[in-house]
């Protein structure tokens, strides 16, 4: 009765070692697969590339007064940027600032988003924006996003 027991013991920690190894062999590819994962990602992030996001107020600095009708700002906008981008989106929005003599003043805003340009190529186009539309600044907002264009 005691071989059966001591058998038995030895039995259970063979397959209790066993399983221990397993485990830390287990673990240490979970290891691996996270670092493979994180090099995964670094390259991911190395595909990356910039949304440019310019927010273009209507009013002029001078005066407080709209450039015309939203579709007018619009028309002017897309003509603008049709010199320097091959492609773009713009979007109305309505936007509020305080001017210098501290009143809250709302306009006709329209949002730009560019990809597939550089920064270069945006100051360009913003330039010729800040002229048209007698603008004190534009924002310019840089995003980093994965652009496809995809097609079928």
């Amino acid at each position: 009765m005691k071989k059966v027991s001591i058998a038995v013991i030895i039995i259970s920690l063979v397959i209790s070692i066993t399983a221990l190894g397993i485990s830390i062999f287990n673990m240490s590819r979970i290891k691996q697969d996270a670092a493979n994962t994180s090099e995964v990602q670094i390259t991911d992030e190395a595909e990356t590339d910039v949304q440019y996001v310019l927010y273009l107020g209507t009013n002029d600095k001078d005066t407080y007064e709209p450039f015309g009708t939203p579709e007018e700002a619009k028309a002017k906008v897309d003509e603008v940027l049709s010199k320097h981008v091959e492609g773009f989106t713009i979007q109305d929005a309505n936007g509020g600032w305080t001017n210098e003599n501290g009143t809250i003043d709302h306009e006709y805003t329209v949002v730009i988003y560019l990809s597939d340009t550089d920064i270069d190529t945006v100051h360009a186009t913003a330039d010729d924006l800040i002229k048209e539309f007698n603008q004190s600044s534009i924002l310019i907002q840089e995003n980093k996003t994965k652009t496809e264009f995809y097609s079928h």
